[in-house]
């Protein structure tokens, strides 16, 4: 049986006990939610060294790390240290998204390395096995090879995958009747789009959506019903297509727990500050509470090189609204492959966003650091300040390169530090 199907019967698995140790709650907070369907715990039975990783309501936001290789950048080891670099910064998963070089290999290695939680889009293995292994163009992909590629995926243990299962020629339509600046910015939306106008057929993926379950069921993988029609620009936020597509989603993830397949949702994308709470509260409402993963949401279009800032804002207000899962953006958002600094730099942001959401929710324990570092600050205690901070190593760096005199202040007050001027105004 699936996680979910345990929680339906009132049974508490051991990946519900790892889950609940790790999030501080009781066994059946977590029991209750599965069965509910707004918890999901994200581990394939295949995944033998994974950490099932618990997202929903009433739990710490969760961060993931998209890697992977491209056609101008297949360096596998590159891969791996960005993997490695993920996970030590925090991210609680990783989306290995690669379609250059050695992807087998580079996927395989990512599960076997860490015990994150991973993702990835088996479309892109089915679309590079039809050019290379096949020799035949992405439009001539059979269903079969389609399927294939999901299946060589969860064998590999990959723990939750996107399908872009809400991509119908009735979406479709709705994007053109309407009209979109940016049309699709999703690359497995584009692909299935390109393949369903080729073929002039519906989307494998909705219309064999019975078979889909079948296949992620045996793995218990949690789907991840993904948004390609997610805005790319904020002047195509909340547009029809993206709300058609949403509708589909939730549709499709009644009939996914009826069979007792973990499900969450995937959201936008660009979305303009005003307009967030509203894309949370909508998808909430229409796919009856299952968890949201959402990317980003970038707040702008128009700071490129600061894109994780941008990921950060949005994130924060998507969580504490009540998203579960944020994708991390980097720095290179938009202009190139992300190096190890990169992946660094975006995980940090989420993390923030995602700390700074509990907070505002309420989820428990998330206001205990935060405490514990003001007692520190107070003190002068730097070296617990360094072992809370999110970025330990940056946060010993910027003391380091500053010369500190005999006071034990920061050089921004010295001797005027307003803790040392306190300490003695409340001895008196």
């Amino acid at each position: 049986m699936t996680q979910l199907e345990y929680a339906r019967r009132g049974l508490i698995t051991e990946q519900m006990q790892i889950a609940a140790a790790a999030e501080g709650v009781p066994p059946e907070f977590i029991r209750d939610g599965l069965a509910a369907g707004t918890i999901v715990i994200c581990h394939n039975i295949k995944h033998a060294n994974g950490n099932p990783l618990p997202v929903g309501t009433g739990l710490r936001t969760k961060i993931n790390a998209n890697i992977g290789s491209s056609s101008d950048d297949t360096d596998m080891q590159k891969e791996l240290e960005k993997a490695r670099t993920a996970v030590k910064y925090g991210a609680d998963a990783i989306m290995d998204l690669s379609t250059g070089g050695p992807v087998d290999e580079i996927r395989r290695a990512v599960v076997a390395e860490t015990n994150a939680c991973i993702g990835s889009v088996p479309l892109y293995q089915a679309a590079l096995d039809a050019v290379r292994v096949k020799k035949k163009a992405i439009v001539d992909m059979t269903v079969d090879d389609i399927f294939a590629g999901i299946i060589k995926h969860a064998e590999d243990g990959v723990d939750f995958i996107t399908v872009h299962c809400g991509v119908t020629r009735s979406t479709v339509d709705r994007m053109k009747n309407e009209g979109r600046l940016m049309d699709v910015v999703s690359r497995g939306g584009a692909f299935t789009i390109e393949w369903m106008a080729y073929n002039r057929q519906e989307n494998p993926l909705f219309e064999h959506f019975d078979k889909l379950l079948d296949i992620t069921k045996e793995y218990d993988m949690t789907l991840s019903l993904g948004d390609g029609f997610r805005p790319g620009c904020l002047a195509d936020a909340t547009d029809r297509a993206q709300i058609q597509e949403l509708i589909i989603l939730g549709e499709l993830t009644q009939r996914a727990q009826e069979a007792g397949v973990q499900v969450m949702i995937e959201g936008p994308g660009h979305v303009p500050l005003n307009q967030i709470q509203a894309n949370i509260l909508l998808q909430k409402r229409l796919c009856h509470g299952a968890p949201f993963y959402v990317l980003g949401p970038l707040v702008t279009d128009i700071a490129p090189g600061y894109d994780h800032i941008t990921c950060a804002i949005g994130g924060a207000i998507a969580a504490a609204a009540g998203a579960d899962f944020l994708c991390y953006v980097t720095p290179s958002e938009h202009l190139r492959l992300p190096d190890v600094q990169d992946v660094r730099d975006g995980v940090i942001a989420s993390r923030i966003a995602a700390h700074a959401a509990d907070i505002a929710k309420g989820v428990r324990g998330a206001m205990d650091k935060d405490i514990q570092m003001a007692t520190c600050r107070k003190k002068l205690d730097w070296e617990g300040q360094f072992a809370l901070a999110l970025d330990e190593d940056k946060a010993r760096e910027f003391r380091a390169n500053s010369p500190v005199a005999d006071h034990g202040a920061c050089t921004m007050c010295g001797e005027f530090c307003a803790y040392k001027v306190m300490d003695d105004a409340m001895k008196r």
